[in-house]
């Protein structure tokens, strides 16, 4: 049985003047997936965001939500999808119970305001004012304030920027929640280990197109060289005769007296370099395999830092 398709992208472009944000992109996403468009900024995330949830027009292509064409029917998607943006302002003297009730009469079905602050942990502050959250706590109810309609789309645009390694994996957490009562989560983010851990796929985007597209794990496998070899060792390591053992594509010397093979089977070049040291009499202080990560993939293809 085929997946649903709950967001279709069909050659999106969108332009400033001349500047193009959005050049060609086109992807869908299943029902009940969490979906990651993976870049640096400035590369067009949000745009692309911003096109799908009806707050831009393209310039030429079309998205759909839920089989609606996001512009022509702006109002009847936005009451099914939940829109967390980068910068959200609300009102200064207004409780969180109180914002979330205003919000929640803006559409026909709603989730009680006690029950989402529960949800996020915000219990607790129900009767203050969102200036006295923590950053992490603005952006759990910033999420909450998305839940309100209970929406079948999550829009999550770079989550966690700002936020400390603590308040980023509690955000972690209540994303894989969302996720699990059965909504489509689509994030934007700069973070390689963000995407690892909550995407089922993910768009690599640059300069304003997808450059690649696929699950984490088999982007990272499609590498020319997915693992690499950390080594320090007594004595020299002639770097003509590494490049030679089984499955390494290249070798390099970092400035901590390290040597690094890059390599395409740890299972081929591993008992090679064990063997060529045994032959040698070469010892090795350390050695470590390290797996390539969405980074690796990223300036593979791209050529720039995954975080700006």
């Amino acid at each position: 049985m085929p997946m649903e398709k709950v967001i279709q992208v069909e050659n999106l472009v969108r332009r400033y003047g001349s500047l193009v944000a959005v050049n060609g992109v086109s992807f869908e996403v299943d029902r009940g997936e969490v979906f990651g468009i993976l870049g640096p900024n400035g590369a067009g995330k949000t745009t692309i965001l911003e096109t799908i949830e009806g707050l831009q027009r393209p310039t030429s292509g079309r998205t759909l939500v839920l089989g609606m064409e996001t512009y022509k029917e702006p109002l009847k998607v936005k009451a099914r999808i939940g829109v967390q943006l980068q910068a959200s302002a609300y009102f200064d003297y207004l409780t969180l119970t109180e914002i979330l009730e205003l919000f929640g009469r803006l559409y026909p079905q709603r989730i009680p305001a006690r029950h989402l602050l529960e949800q996020t942990g915000l219990a607790e502050k129900a009767n203050a004012t969102v200036s006295k959250l923590s950053g992490g706590q603005k952006q759990r109810f910033t999420i909450a304030a998305a839940l309100v309609n209970d929406p079948e789309v999550v829009f999550l645009d770079e989550p966690t920027t700002g936020l400390d390694p603590q308040a980023r994996r509690q955000l972690w957490e209540f994303i894989q929640q969302i996720h699990r009562e059965g909504r489509t989560v689509i994030l934007t983010t700069h973070f390689m280990e963000e995407a690892e851990l909550l995407c089922q796929r993910v768009a690599i985007l640059d300069k304003g197109k997808i450059v690649a597209l696929d699950t984490p794990a088999h982007l990272v496998r499609n590498l020319p060289a997915p693992y690499e070899i950390k080594l320090l060792a007594e004595g020299p390591l002639p770097a003509h005769e590494l490049e030679a053992l089984d499955g390494v594509v290249a070798t390099y010397k970092g400035e901590d007296g390290f040597h690094f093979l890059k390599c395409t089977d740890t299972s081929q070049t591993l008992p090679a370099l064990l063997r060529w040291a045994e032959s040698r009499s070469v010892r090795f202080q350390q050695l470590q395999v390290v797996p390539a990560t969405l980074e690796d993939v990223f300036l593979t293809l791209t050529g720039n830092q995954l975080r700006d």
